[in-house]
């Protein structure tokens, strides 16, 4: 099968352009995936009280393992689509196709039970206690099968906008998240279901989204589709899907297994209003966050494809547009959070100690996003090009190496000099975000030959 001008325009199209063409659906996309979060928390946090933030909070991590599990899926195959158009097979794009939703339906099951029967023990694994444990629950017990439906219409979006469908990957996207919250006002403010409503309005506007996203697949318009060959299931796939999607599923369970180990420590030297606050500055972390993986998404198809192609000058063309504009993107996010932060607090709450409890977290937690981006950037691009041990490295650095240490250490060496334990934890995330940046820009250097200019 010969491939098409929506592909082949990767090889011979500006990468300036084609990075404004592929990035900015991306970024809108990754700003609507960031409202379904921020959606349910301003309205929780307006609409019911400071412990069900607190009680949502919870319930992250738990939810960022099942999304790793999604982007161990999602990333891999979209990634390894985008180098094999570059190699002009779809037929082999659409076997990925297949396999993909095979590897989703099997992880999706695996999730649903494990959620549905240890829920509470998870819930006190990640942090949960008497006060913000039944709204934990509560969110969970409903908002678990759309976890599965948001997993499937990001891994499908994902490959959409893979195959040459930037804007249409967005549109779905999009419209899942106007019914969000549209939803989330109905059900919060009008049925008065609290903490519940805000789970239903999840799980129904997912699940519409991710009918949306099969449509796509079926139209006979999209040249890659479904076919009978798509679903036989190939092993070899599965593990080309796998060893890519790697280095954002260890990303998301790192996160996750911190996450958890924060809502401990952060419990132990705050309460929980300071989970809460937590909360609330990791909703406008998360934002900048998925401003800069909207711009390493639309980087990815362009990286892969000309990784496939062997046009180096390009590649190397369009890691650094993208790693300059993530700096200045986190450059922003960090003058306008350490000078705003009680402006961002009070949209979530109305909690005077909780507006006050989230401004140290702001101005620790979000002073280096301009190195956040580059940090970022350096991982994405590795991964986009099928070298997942190198964006493995990239990713733990910052996650796992040096925060899960510091997390510990940081808050009592604060304490044993008469400080605020809690400043020590905030203080922890901006050296390791330092750390990384430095380790991350000379495994960079290290790799550089496979950027080289051609000559």
């Amino acid at each position: 099968m010969e491939i098409t001008d929506r592909t082949k325009e990767l090889e011979t199209k500006k990468i300036s352009s084609l990075l404004l063409a592929y990035a900015l659906p991306s970024i809108i996309s990754q700003i609507i995936a960031s409202l379904y979060n921020i959606t349910d928390r301003v309205c929780i946090g307006q609409g019911v009280d400071a412990m069900a933030i607190s009680g949502l909070t919870i319930t992250f991590p738990f939810m960022n393992i099942i999304h790793a599990f999604g982007s161990l899926v999602g990333a891999g195959a979209g990634a390894r689509m985008s180098i094999v158009l570059g190699q002009k097979d779809v037929r082999w794009a659409e076997k990925i196709l297949g396999n993909a939703m095979l590897l989703t339906f099997i992880f999706g099951a695996l999730f649903l039970s494990v959620g549905y029967i240890y829920i509470d023990e998870i819930l006190v694994l990640l942090g949960a206690i008497d006060e913000n444990i039944s709204y934990a629950r509560d969110y969970m017990l409903i908002v678990l099968p759309g976890m599965f439906f948001t997993t499937l219409s990001f891994n499908l979006t994902g490959m959409i906008r893979s195959s040459g469908y930037p804007m249409k990957s967005m549109f779905i996207l999009g419209g899942g998240a106007i019914l969000n919250i549209i939803l989330d006002l109905i059900f919060i403010f009008v049925f008065n279901w609290g903490i519940a409503g805000a789970a239903w309005a999840t799980t129904i506007s997912m699940t519409a989204t991710s009918v949306a996203a099969v449509l796509h697949f079926v139209d006979k318009k999209s040249f890659i589709q479904f076919r009978k060959h798509s679903w036989q299931p190939k092993l070899y796939i599965f593990r080309n899907i796998l060893m890519i999607g790697i280095s954002p599923f260890l990303m998301n369970i790192a996160a996750a297994g911190v996450v958890g180990i924060l809502n401990h420590q952060i419990t132990f030297f705050g309460g929980a209003n300071a989970v809460a606050a937590f909360g609330i500055v990791n909703s406008i972390l998360n934002m900048a966050v998925l401003i800069i993986l909207g711009l390493c998404q639309g980087m990815q198809p362009i990286a892969g494809y000309n990784y496939g192609a062997g046009l180096k000058n390009r590649l190397r063309e369009v890691l650094f547009l993208v790693m300059k504009i993530n700096m200045l993107i986190g450059l922003v996010f960090t003058i306008l959070a350490c000078l705003f932060p009680r402006i961002f607090a009070s949209a979530f709450t109305n909690d005077a100690n909780l507006i006050e409890l989230s401004v140290p977290c702001f101005r620790f937690m979000v002073c280096m996003m301009p190195l956040i981006g580059f940090t970022i950037t350096n991982s994405n691009f590795f991964q986009s090009i099928d070298k997942p041990w190198v964006a493995i490295t990239t990713s733990l650095l910052r996650q796992v190496i040096i925060l899960l240490p510091l997390i510990y250490l940081m808050p009592r060496l604060f304490v044993s000099m008469n400080l605020d334990g809690l400043t020590g934890i905030w203080a922890a995330a901006t050296t390791s975000d330092f750390l990384a940046a430095v380790i991350s820009g000379a495994l960079l250097y290290s790799q550089r030959k496979l950027f080289t200019c051609d000559k």
